[in-house]
C-alpha cells in the first residue's frame, strides 16, 4: 500500500508506516468509487489491470448496423497468483480516434485508463465465478448497438474489462482489459476510398535440376512439402479458396505453377534413402483447375519466374557478371509459363522487392527487364512533405518508371501469429479501422491505396484478410480497384517521389541477402552448363531443368534460409558436374611401339543417355622428338555407347614419351579430364635385322638365277634359229611379257566416300 499512497522508494519508520498502512485500507473501497486516484496511484492500477488476461476471441458483425446487435466473445485466464472473486465483464466504449497515430498508440497501450478506456456500459455485465490461478473461463456479451451510445460516424475503442477483487484487495477493481477497434459508418461516405489488396500465390523452391532418364524426364522434388500445401486445408489451398471470392489481384510466381503442374504427372520425391514415387497427382490437378477457375475473373501479376532477390542482385549480384542476365529470361518465361498453365496471358510489367524495401540502386535492377511499376511500401518511400492525409499510391519516380506505393499500416496489419484467435479478431478490427480512418482524412477527395501483405501467409493470415476484405464488401467506405488501377491512378502531386538511397536500406533486410560469392558460384554453375550442353545432341533436356534451377538459386523465398540456400546451390553444381563426367576418356594401360609406326586406340565413355558431338580428341606429348602422335580426331559418341578412335603415330628416336589425351570443346575449351598414359618406343632389334637381311639375301640369288636361266634359253633360240634360216617375231623385239608375278594396275576409285564429306565410309 505504501506503493499506491505513493511512498513508493522511500524509506519510513515501522510505526508510522504501520498507521498509514491502516489507515489506508480503511478508506480505500470509498476513494476507490469516489475520487480518481492520483497519478502514482494510477500507475498501481495499471499494474492490478494486468492480472487477468483478457482475450477477445470473437466481435460480430466486424462493422455494427444500426439496429444490430454487437456481440463479443472470448477467454478470461486468472495469471495472478490469488483467486480473483465477486468478478464480473463488461464493454467500455472510448473515444472517437481523429487520426491514425492516436490509433496507433491506443493499440500499444497495455494498462486500464478510466479516461482512455471510459465507463462500463451499465446492464450487459455477466457475472463471472470464482477464477482461480492459472484457470481460464470463456465469456459472451451481447450488447445492443443503440446501448453503446456511438456518436458520430468514425473510429471507436471497444475494451472489455473484468472487474473483481483479490485477497489482498478486497474492493472491486479492474484487474484486466483488451480493447479493440469498431468502424462506425451509417452511410456511403462522399468519395470512396479505391481499395488494391495484392494476394500471393508463391511459395518456398521445391523442384531440384535432376530428372529421370527416361523420355518425358520425370522430375525429382525436394520434398513433398508442395503436396502439403495445396492439399485440403493446406497453406495454398486456403489462400486459392478464400481469394477466388474476394476483390484481390493475384500475384503468382511463376515456378510455383510450373511445379504444381508437373506433380500434375508422374514425379519422385528425395528422401533418406533416396528418391520415391510421388502419389499427389490427384490433389495437384485439383488445385490447378480451380486456379483456371479463379484467373478468368481475376488480374493476374506475375512475378520473373522463381521470384529472384531484386534487392540482393542490386547490391552483390551486380559485381558478378552475368549475374543480372538472368533477370530477363526469368521475366519472359514467367510470362510463358502462366500462359501456357492456366491460359491467360499475367502482367509482367509489376517488380515487387521484399517487404516493399527500395533503393535507387534496386529500383535500376527491378527495372532492367523491362517492368517499369515497381511495389514499394510507405516506409520505404517514406512522406517528407507533411501531408495529413495518405496520398494515393501510384506515383511517377523518373525514368519511365512508376512507384506503387503500398501502405505500410494496411500490409503488415496481418503479420504474426495469427491462430491465436485474439489477434486474429484484433487484427481483422484493426485493418478496417485504419481504412476508415484514411477515408475520412480528405472525406472529399478520392485516393488509390494498395496493401501489399507478406508473400507467404499462413492459413491463419489468409483467413483473417479475408474477413477483413469481406466485412469491406457492402462498400461503405472502400471501392475494389485492381492493380493495373491502381498503376493508372491520377497521382498525387504533393506526395514524396524521391527514391531513398542505398544508405537507407534496412540493415535487418540486408542482412538476409545472397552473398557475392553466391552469385558467383551460380554463374559458375551456368558457364559449366553452357559448356555441357554445346556436346549434347538434345540440349534441351539439360538446359530447361538446370536453366530453371539456377533462376531458383537467386529466389527471394532462401531469405531466412541460408543453410538451404546453400545446399541447394550446391545440389545443383554437384548434379551437372555428375552428368558432364559421365561423358569420360576409359584409362589405357601403358604402351610399346616396337618400329616406326603404329596405331593407338582411345576409347570415349558415353555414360548419357544421349548422344554427345561437338567434341575433338586429341592425343599430346611433351617428348615430340620421340613420338608424332597424330592428328586431332572429331568425337561422336551414341548414348550409353563407348568408342574407340584410332591415332597413327610415328616413332622418331627410342625412350618412353608421356602422351596425354584430352577432350576439347568446339570452341577450344578442355572437357573432362586428362589421360596420361607411357608409350615406350623400343629400338630395331638384331634379330630382325638378321630376318631382313637374309629375305634379301633370298630375293638377290633368286634374281640371278633367273636371269641366267633366261640368257641360257636366248643363246638356245639363237642357235636354232641360225640354223633354221629365218628370223620371227615372237619376243625378239626386245619387250619382255607381263609376268604373271607383277601387280595389276589400280583401276578402283581413290575413296569409297560416297557422301561427299571426305570421311571414309566403313564397309
Amino acid at each position: 500500500m505504501a506503493e499506491a499512497a505513493g511512498f513508493q522508494g522511500r524509506e519510513r519508520p515501522r510505526g508510522r508506516w504501520r498507521r498509514r498502512a491502516a489507515t489506508l485500507l480503511a478508506g480505500l473501497p470509498l476513494l476507490a468509487t469516489l475520487v480518481q486516484l492520483p497519478a502514482p496511484v494510477a500507475a498501481h492500477a495499471a499494474e492490478g489491470s494486468r492480472t487477468v488476461d483478457v482475450a477477445i476471441d470473437s466481435l460480430t458483425p466486424t462493422v455494427p448496423a444500426k439496429d444490430g446487435t454487437v456481440t463479443v466473445s472470448g477467454t478470461l485466464t486468472n495469471e495472478g497468483s490469488a483467486p480473483v472473486t465477486d468478478a464480473h465483464v463488461g464493454l467500455r466504449v472510448g473515444a472517437s480516434f481523429d487520426t491514425r497515430s492516436t490509433l496507433d498508440a491506443a493499440a500499444r497501450r497495455t494498462g486500464f485508463s478510466p479516461d482512455a478506456d471510459g465507463p462500463e456500459i451499465k446492464g450487459h455485465t455477466q457475472k463471472i465465478d470464482r477464477l482461480n490461478p492459472g484457470v481460464s473461463r470463456p465469456f459472451s456479451l451481447r450488447v445492443p448497438v443503440k446501448d453503446l451510445d456511438l456518436g458520430g460516424d468514425g473510429v471507436y475503442q471497444l475494451g472489455v474489462s473484468l472487474s473483481g477483487q483479490t485477497r489482498d484487495a478486497q474492493y472491486e477493481r479492474v484487474l484486466g482489459i483488451q480493447r479493440t477497434f469498431l468502424p462506425w459508418q451509417t452511410s456511403d461516405t462522399q468519395k470512396k476510398t479505391q481499395l488494391t489488396f495484392l494476394w500471393p500465390l508463391i511459395s518456398t523452391t521445391h523442384l531440384t535440376a535432376e530428372t529421370d532418364a527416361n523420355a518425358v524426364q520425370t522430375p525429382v522434388f525436394r520434398d513433398d512439402d508442395l503436396a502439403a500445401e495445396i492439399a485440403p486445408g493446406g497453406r495454398l489451398q486456403q489462400l486459392l479458396s478464400l481469394g477466388k471470392d474476394l476483390p484481390v489481384t493475384f500475384v503468382v510466381d511463376p515456378d510455383l505453377l510450373a511445379s504444381v503442374d508437373a506433380m500434375t504427372r508422374n514425379y519422385n520425391v528425395e528422401t533418406a534413402d533416396g528418391v520415391r514415387p510421388g502419389k499427389n497427382q490427384a490433389v495437384a490437378r485439383q488445385w490447378l483447375l480451380e486456379l483456371e477457375g479463379a484467373v478468368k475473373t481475376h488480374e493476374v501479376v506475375a512475378l520473373p519466374f522463381a521470384d529472384p532477390d531484386l534487392a540482393a542482385l542490386a547490391h552483390h549480384g551486380k559485381d558478378v557478371p552475368g549475374a543480372l542476365g538472368h533477370l530477363r529470361p526469368a521475366t519472359e518465361l514467367a510470362r510463358t509459363a502462366v500462359d501456357t498453365i492456366l491460359g491467360v496471358t499475367p502482367r509482367t510489367d509489376f517488380t515487387w522487392p521484399v517487404n516493399g524495401a527500395i533503393d535507387a540502386s534496386i529500383i535500376d535492377v527491378a527495372t532492367s527487364a523491362g517492368a517499369h511499376n515497381v511495389i514499394t511500401r510507405s516506409d520505404s518511400l517514406v512522406e517528407t512533405g507533411g501531408l495529413t492525409y495518405t496520398p494515393t499510391a501510384a506515383r511517377p519516380i523518373g525514368g519511365g518508371n512508376t512507384a506503387i506505393v503500398a501502405d505500410a499500416r494496411l500490409s503488415t496489419a496481418f503479420s504474426g501469429d495469427l491462430t491465436v484467435a485474439d489477434k486474429a479478431t484484433r487484427a481483422v478490427q484493426g485493418f478496417l479501422a485504419q481504412s476508415l480512418l484514411i477515408t475520412n482524412q480528405e472525406p472529399g477527395r478520392q485516393r488509390s491505396i494498395v496493401v501489399a501483405p507478406q508473400r507467404l501467409p499462413t492459413a491463419s493470415q489468409a483467413q483473417a484478410m479475408a474477413t477483413a476484405l469481406k466485412a469491406l464488401s457492402p462498400g461503405r467506405w472502400t471501392q475494389p480497384l485492381n492493380l493495373s488501377g491502381a498503376a493508372k491512378a491520377q497521382p498525387d502531386p504533393n506526395a514524396t517521389r524521391q527514391v531513398p538511397p542505398r544508405s537507407a536500406y534496412p540493415r535487418s533486410l540486408r542482412a538476409q541477402e545472397l552473398p557475392v560469392d553466391a552469385f558467383r558460384q551460380m554463374q559458375d554453375t551456368q558457364a559449366a552448363l553452357d559448356d555441357f550442353q554445346v556436346i549434347l545432341s538434345r540440349p534441351e533436356r539439360v538446359a530447361t531443368p538446370f536453366g530453371n534451377a539456377v533462376m531458383r538459386e537467386m529466389s527471394t523465398e532462401w531469405r531466412g534460409d541460408t543453410a538451404g540456400a546453400t545446399a541447394f546451390r550446391g545440389s545443383v553444381r554437384s548434379y551437372l558436374d555428375d552428368l558432364t563426367k559421365r561423358v569420360h576418356l576409359i584409362q589405357k594401360s601403358n604402351a610399346t611401339l616396337s618400329g616406326r609406326s603404329a596405331t593407338i586406340p582411345v576409347t570415349v565413355q558415353n555414360d548419357l543417355v544421349q548422344g554427345v558431338k561437338g567434341l575433338t580428341l586429341e592425343l599430346t606429348t611433351s617428348q615430340t622428338n620421340r613420338l608424332d602422335a597424330g592428328e586431332p580426331q572429331e568425337v561422336k559418341v551414341s548414348g550409353g555407347h563407348s568408342q574407340s578412335f584410332k591415332f597413327d603415330t610415328t616413332a622418331n628416336a627410342n625412350g618412353p614419351a608421356q602422351v596425354t589425351a584430352q577432350l576439347y570443346t568446339a570452341d577450344g575449351k578442355p572437357y573432362g579430364d586428362p589421360m596420361v598414359f607411357v608409350v615406350n618406343v623400343t629400338e630395331i632389334t638384331s634379330a630382325i635385322m638378321l630376318v631382313i637381311a637374309g629375305g634379301v639375301l633370298l630375293l638377290v640369288l633368286a634374281g640371278v638365277r633367273i636371269y641366267l636361266q633366261r640368257k641360257r634359253a636366248a643363246a638356245r633360240q639363237e642357235e636354232e634359229g641360225t640354223e633354221g634360216g629365218t628370223g620371227g617375231d615372237d619376243g625378239t623385239d626386245g619387250d619382255e611379257p607381263e609376268q604373271p608375278g607383277d601387280p595389276a594396275p589400280d583401276t578402283g576409285s581413290e575413296s569409297t566416300d560416297t557422301s561427299g564429306s571426305g570421311e571414309k565410309v566403313d564397309r
